[in-house]
């Protein structure tokens, strides 16, 4: 598979060296606080390599992806569409920065806007969703910017960080995103979050 190339980020295939900066992250309480419960425990250096092997095997319902550099390749985070419905034209977005000093740069609303982009041109899916937690506001502006729209709210779903939250299911339609193209010109909204 090709990368797909920002101003700043690429997104390309996993590779081994990645095992590095994943394991930096998976048991850091500050990136995996927004991420969801299988991240409640410590993983141990076999379940990341695990992993990543499966991210490197081709899965028919998955396209997934590094965000890296642009002109180094080096890993920041990964994002991707998982359980694609092909004959919906759906797909489900996840995305995560994997360092507290990289976060709130614009990295992920870049990453974000190749992957919708490269979503609704190649692979021809009609809709983008995802869930994301109420306290993640940084998550929500962001993934705003780039389009995705509020469409319902799960009350007091999930049991966190002592506390009930909601999840925020979040949406974008292709005829949406086009319409943003339209307005916007080629690379959609400057806004960088």
């Amino acid at each position: 598979m090709p990368h797909l190339i920002g101003e700043r980020v690429m997104l390309r295939e996993y590779r081994h060296e990645d095992l590095v900066p994943i394991r930096g992250w998976v048991n850091d309480p500050d990136i995996v606080r927004y991420l969801s419960d299988i991240f409640l425990y410590p993983h141990t250096l076999e379940s990341t390599e695990s992993f990543l092997q499966a991210m490197m095997d081709p899965r028919p319902d998955s396209r997934s992806f590094v965000i890296a550099d642009a002109a180094t390749e080096l890993y920041i985070g990964q994002i991707g569409l998982d359980s694609i419905d092909w004959k919906n034209r759906m797909g489900r977005i996840g995305i995560v920065i994997g360092s507290s000093e990289r976060l709130g740069r614009g990295y992920g609303s870049e990453a974000m806007r190749l992957l919708v982009s490269f979503a609704f041109r190649e692979l021809d899916l009609h809709r983008l969703e995802l869930e994301v937690y109420d306290f993640n506001e940084r998550a929500i502006r962001s993934y705003a910017a780039c389009g995705v729209k509020e469409e319902g709210r799960l009350r007091e779903r999930l049991y966190k960080e002592g506390r009930r939250v909601d999840v925020l299911v979040m949406g974008l339609l292709r005829s949406e995103w086009e319409a943003e193209q339209s307005d916007c010109g080629e690379h959609g909204s400057p806004a960088n979050i």
